[in-house]
């Protein structure tokens, strides 16, 4: 593949202009988008996806990063509980790479262990139904995947003096 692989979330992304967050999943992939300040994420979609088969999920995220006027991208990457990674994990880093290609945007993977979990008692919290609940949580899990970029953004502005 030519170009930079996708890697770790580092100091890649940009610290202004709108960041798309991307929670993968083998059936429904959660969006979330920031602000271009990248303060505030929020829940943005959730795309209905055909099982064992990327290339048309690819082509819908990439449409999403146009529609959405992003200026990078965050992955979420599965990891297990000690750490180590799967073919989940393996696909997200697939996806990321692809998306770099395909966009020219920046994309950062970010552990996205226990955003389902901390989404779905968001959602509790707000007394969604459970059908509700069904249809919200990937865009939910995706916003909380952002929010955590986001504090690292911020954090890497007041280093840095900005």
């Amino acid at each position: 593949m030519s170009g930079r692989e996708a890697r770790d979330l580092g100091d890649e992304l940009p610290r202004t202009g709108r960041l798309l967050a991307i929670d993968l999943g083998e059936v429904r992939v959660g969006l979330a988008v920031s602000d271009p300040g990248q303060v505030l994420a929020s829940p943005a979609e959730t795309l209905q996806v055909p099982r064992d088969a990327d290339a048309p999920t690819l082509d819908a995220l990439v449409n999403a990063a146009a529609r959405h006027e992003a200026a990078g991208l965050v992955v979420g990457l599965p990891r297990k509980l000690d750490g180590s990674e799967d073919a989940a994990a393996k696909r997200a880093r697939w996806f990321a790479a692809h998306l770099r290609e395909r966009t020219g945007l920046p994309v950062a993977l970010q552990d996205e262990r226990f955003t389902t979990v901390e989404a779905e008692r968001v959602l509790i919290d707000a007394d969604v139904s459970r059908s509700g609940r069904k249809a919200s949580v990937d865009k939910v899990a995706a916003s909380v995947l952002l929010q955590g970029v986001l504090e690292h953004q911020r954090r890497l502005r007041r280093a840095s003096g900005q």
